[in-house]
Order: C-alpha cells, then sequence, then structure tokens
C-alpha cells in the first residue's frame, strides 16, 4: 500500500458522482486519502486484502466507507452484509450514499448495520455540502474504537 493510509473508500460506479464527490471533498480539505472503487466486486477485493492496493492486517482500515447501492457485480446490501458479519470490518463506519429512497432498501441497510443512510442530492450545492457533512464528522469528529 502507498505511505497514506486510506481515510475514505468511495464505492460508486457512476463517473459523475464519484467527481462530484471527489471535488467536494478537495474543495473542503477533507480527506488527502480517497481510494475510489467502481463496483461491488472491487469493493470486497480491496477491504478483504485480495487487492494489491488494499490494507493489510498491519495497517488500519479506511475511517469510512461511503457505499452506492446500485453497483454492478456485487451489489452494495451485499458489500454491507459482508462487511458487519466479518469481525474484522464489523467496525468499519458505512455511510449508504445512494439514489434509493425504498423503504425496503432503508430498512435492509439498518437491520444489516449501516452507520448512516442518505439520498444523494441532485443539486450539485446540496451534494457538496453533504460531502462535506459527511466528511467533518466520519473523518473529524467521529471517534472509532482503538484511536
Amino acid at each position: 500500500m502507498s505511505e497514506s493510509r486510506v481515510e475514505v473508500l468511495l464505492v460508486e460506479d457512476n463517473p459523475n458522482d464519484v467527481e462530484l464527490m471527489l471535488h467536494a471533498f478537495r474543495k473542503h480539505n477533507l480527506s488527502n486519502s480517497i481510494h475510489v472503487v467502481r463496483d461491488g466486486a472491487e469493493a470486497l477485493e480491496f477491504v478483504f486484502g485480495t487487492d494489491a492496493a488494499a490494507p493489510h492486517s498491519t495497517e488500519p482500515s479506511p475511517k469510512v466507507i461511503l457505499l452506492d447501492l446500485k453497483l454492478p457485480k456485487v451489489d452494495g446490501l451485499e458489500v454491507l452484509r459482508r462487511l458487519k458479519t466479518d469481525p474484522c470490518t464489523r467496525a468499519i463506519p458505512v455511510v449508504v450514499l445512494t439514489s434509493s429512497r425504498e423503504e425496503r432498501d432503508i430498512v435492509e441497510s439498518y437491520q444489516l448495520g449501516v452507520n448512516s443512510y442518505i439520498v444523494k442530492p441532485v443539486d450539485f450545492g446540496q451534494l457538496v455540502e453533504s460531502v462535506r457533512q459527511l466528511g467533518l464528522y466520519w473523518l473529524l469528529l467521529n471517534q472509532p474504537p482503538g484511536q
């Protein structure tokens, strides 16, 4: 892995949403270490160590995972299920950041242990503000275990 720790793992398949979120993080100087994966299989490979860029067991996990639900290969709910059932990854905060307002997605996400569920704002300004607030809370205010 590179010298800097991955603070945010962004799991998003829409390139426009990726660019908007990265822009929002940069604009507010919230994180220099964001790793982007484009599907659920890539996310699982990264977190569980089969990806060459993945954290190794002696290195810390991401401070937060921003997870879209509608993903190719492995959907976001399955990624969430695997993260929250594994003792090594259960404590990593996962924020679902999705366009889905479907009640069943919200309910299932919380049943699986999601830390927060946010519907992506359509408006650019609102998205930037949402990402700013997410970054402030999960990267600066939240106190993870063992810190």
